[in-house]
């Protein structure tokens, strides 16, 4: 599983219209960026209280691009 496919996972186990979820991957020669694009109603549920939830989700895929000799990953949320 790739880097976007997990964030992609993640991200859609915790909103209520995983339809609606958009992850975009950029790759730069020394970091992944990855955009992910929920609707505003969803938000708190993606960032949680205080970020605790984004922030496991950047762990786990910053984890997974270690284990894998991948460039570092940034993981940018935004709302439509």
């Amino acid at each position: 599983m790739d880097l976007k496919e997990l964030t992609e996972f993640l991200v859609k186990s915790l909103v209520k219209e995983p339809d609606m979820v958009s992850v975009k991957e950029l790759k730069d020669e020394n970091f992944i960026t990855i955009i992910v694009m929920v609707p505003k109603d969803e938000m708190g549920r993606v960032i949680g209280h205080k970020g605790r939830i984004i922030n496991a989700i950047r762990t786990v895929v910053s984890a997974s691009s270690y284990m894998n000799d991948l460039p570092k990953v940034k993981i940018e949320v935004d709302s439509f």
